[in-house]
Parts: structure tokens; sequence; C-alpha cells
């Protein structure tokens, strides 16, 4: 029984990473600079994901230009490990890109 349990705490740890969406908003893709996180939040679902719990607003930067990315990590497993599926949640991050003025002399 252990070993079951071993097992399938380390299939959830090692397959969490496939559940990652990334979506680029306005001109993110295209825009050269350095990546850097701007703010995140969680969204909360009840019963095994069915019903939403509000609405998570993440802050995103004011021209639009970001990268939204949706994952499910170690808290998020832990809250519904916790509350047995009762309650399940979803890590959003939001990225955008520090654009670096150079100026040829």
């Amino acid at each position: 029984m252990k070993n079951v349990i071993v097992t399938l705490l380390l299939s959830v740890f090692l397959f969490s990473s496939c559940m990652v969406t990334k979506t680029n908003v306005g001109a993110f893709k295209e825009i050269q600079g350095k990546t850097y996180h701007y703010s995140s939040t969680r969204q909360a679902w009840l019963f095994w994901g069915v019903f939403p719990l509000g609405r998570a607003n993440a802050e995103t930067p004011k021209d639009g230009d970001c990268q939204i990315k949706t994952h499910y990590d170690f808290w998020d497993f832990i809250t519904t490990l916790l509350t047995v599926g009762i309650v399940k949640t979803y890590s959003i991050d939001v990225y955008a890109k520090r654009v670096e003025n150079t100026i040829n002399q």
C-alpha cells in the first residue's frame, strides 16, 4: 500500500507540469526585451473543477502586451488534496517584457 501511495504522489508531481497554458496577449511575442513576472493570482473551483468560485482578476500592464500562464503547482495540489477535490485551485501568472532603449551614437 505504501508503494502505491508513493507512486501516486510522484506521478502527480511529475505530470502536473503538463497542465500549463500560455497565452500571448497583444504584441508580447514580437516585443524584444527581457521577460519579467508582472503579477499572479489563483482561480478557485468547486467540486473537482466544475463550478468557478468567483473570477480571478490578475493585474496586467497598461499597454496590454503580456503573457498569461495558467498552471497547476504544488500549492494547488495541496489545496486539492486537503479538501479531497471539493476545492481546486489553479495558479495564474502574468509576464511582461522590459524594453531596453538603446541609443546609437
